[in-house]
């Protein structure tokens, strides 16, 4: 089961406390206390792996190692170690401490989200003209403790939605690699399921019912996951007694959940289109046609049809490049 939404206590180590000591030897007398350690902090870092945040399914507290204490003749104390938390890309970090919003999207990003205290000083950076046998250090500073919330968006290229069972993981393993499941029964995906057609990253958001916006069936769980999706596309199966009400379900719970979602890019297709003849096919597009929007017949069994879908898919990666280059 995929971990999508969870709270973790995140502490930093704190710092080391700074040391007194005096030299002994004759002639070189002063003061050798070396500094304490700084408190290991905790990073998060982003990967493409958008299972990891599984690690925090059983172990919701991460402590940081303490900063060592100063030492005589001048030996500062060890730093104590970082901790590097992979996460995935898409990830929003709510620190639920301080309310500061903060997310993860590229991988190889890493984000400071509690900071080890600073060591201490030792006697010897107290020493002066007028103290030259200083016996003053410092405590090491406590490290930032904060309770986090992580919650997964998938950042994703091309979003595949619609009602249970129409089709969208049968897709998404003839387009790529994903060997999602597929079985002829509702929710036979429970979790977003991810390919990548050349440059694209194409997500497969486990099937909606109506209610959905309003936590009923699988709910918002997955609808978050088409925040960030450039362009959707939408599956009405070709078995549906009324393939309008199924496009029109979808499309008031994304509304519900969040009107900027019907603004997105969609391709609309009515899959499964190999069970049904040329005449009932034709039928069901007549009938669509009330959508006000072209409906394309697929089948993941006929080469034409998936031929369109990938030059679609070929388009879309053409206006993403034009796009990177007049950023560029």
């Amino acid at each position: 089961m995929l971990i999508d939404d969870v709270k973790i206590k995140l502490s930093a180590g704190h710092g080391g406390r700074g040391a007194v000591a005096f030299n002994k030897v004759m002639m070189s007398l002063g003061p050798t206390g070396g500094n304490g350690g700084k408190g290991g902090s905790i990073y998060l870092e982003g990967v493409s792996d958008i299972s990891t945040l599984s690690q925090f399914r059983g172990k919701k507290e991460m402590l940081a190692e303490n900063g060592q204490d100063g030492r005589p003749q001048f030996h500062d104390g060890e730093d104590g170690k970082d901790i590097i938390l992979k996460v995935p890309i898409g990830t929003l970090v709510h620190n639920l401490s301080t309310g500061e919003d903060l997310e993860i999207i590229n991988i190889g990003q890493r984000l400071l989200v509690v900071k080890g205290g600073r060591g201490g000083k030792g006697n010897f950076k107290f020493r002066s003209s007028t103290n030259t046998s200083p016996t003053e250090f410092q405590e090491g500073l406590s490290g930032e403790e904060y309770e986090l919330r992580l919650e997964l968006k998938l950042i994703a290229d091309v979003g595949f939605v619609g009602l249970p069972n129409v089709g969208k993981s049968s897709l998404l393993n003839e387009l790529t690699n994903a060997k999602s499941k597929v079985a002829n029964y509702p929710f036979t995906t429970l979790d977003p399921n991810l390919g990548v057609y050349y440059e694209l990253v194409l997500a497969d958001v486990p099937g909606l019912i109506e209610g959905a916006s309003d936590n009923k069936g699988l709910g918002i769980k997955f609808l978050r996951h088409i925040d960030r999706t450039k362009t959707l596309f939408h599956f009405i199966s070709s078995e549906s007694f009324d393939p309008v009400k199924d496009y029109e379900v979808i499309r008031n719970e994304l509304g519900a959940y969040n009107k900027k979602l019907l603004d997105k890019t969609e391709y609309v297709f009515l899959s499964k289109s190999d069970l049904l003849d040329k005449k009932k096919i034709k039928e069901k597009l007549d009938e669509l046609k009330k959508i006000g929007k072209e409906v394309i017949p697929i089948s993941v069994i006929d080469d034409k049809s998936i031929k369109h879908v990938e030059k679609i898919l070929r388009d879309i990666i053409k206006r993403k490049y034009k796009k990177t280059l007049k950023k560029d």
